[in-house]
């Protein structure tokens, strides 16, 4: 590989703020409008900075670049950046009654398709289920979909989110169950 997979710092977050929007921008566009995409910037697709202090937030670097990024989280929020929250607290799940949550992947256009979201997805994942979590859950963009189907998530739910601008962004709830691992 010629990236490395670490959890991500607060220093990290002026990088991140690049990184998601060119991402979004690049790899949404078959997917959404560039009006959606825009209108989620933010919102939806953003940084969200309690994922990086809960310490489950990780990025893929080369040369000190960062080219991807994604985790997962303990906590209620399904999606969204610092901007888009509504709640200021975001209480924590219980692992035996709650899924865990896939957060934020993004990846740099120029480094699509390396599997640098399939590194990031199998650290998420096994980090979830040793913190005691059984399923998880993510809202996935439609251009995730495909990706995420390929680890076994599956759709539970189809709607919309209203965006600031308003658009609305067509988005897919998926679920997946750790059960037993041979």
């Amino acid at each position: 590989m010629d990236f490395c997979i670490r959890l991500a710092s607060l220093e990290d977050i002026p990088k991140l703020t690049t990184l998601i929007p060119d991402s979004a921008r690049a790899l949404q566009a078959g997917y959404y409008s560039s009006e959606q995409i825009e209108g989620a910037l933010g919102k939806v697709f953003g940084v969200d900075s309690q994922l990086i202090q809960d310490q489950t937030y990780f990025v893929a670097e080369n040369n000190h670049q960062i080219v991807g990024c994604g985790g997962w989280s303990k906590r209620k929020t399904l999606y969204g950046g610092d901007s888009g929250k509504n709640n200021p607290e975001d209480s924590l799940l219980n692992p035996d009654s709650d899924s865990a949550k896939i957060r934020a992947f993004f990846v740099h256009p120029a480094w699509a398709r390396r599997r640098i979201g399939s590194q990031i997805m199998r650290v998420c994942e096994l980090a979830a289920e040793r913190a005691g979590f059984k399923e998880v859950e993510m809202i996935a963009t439609l251009a995730g979909e495909p990706f995420y189907t390929k680890f076994d998530y599956q759709v539970i739910e189809r709607f919309e989110i209203s965006l600031p601008n308003s658009q609305f962004l067509p988005v897919v709830r998926m679920f997946k169950s750790f059960g037993r691992r041979p």
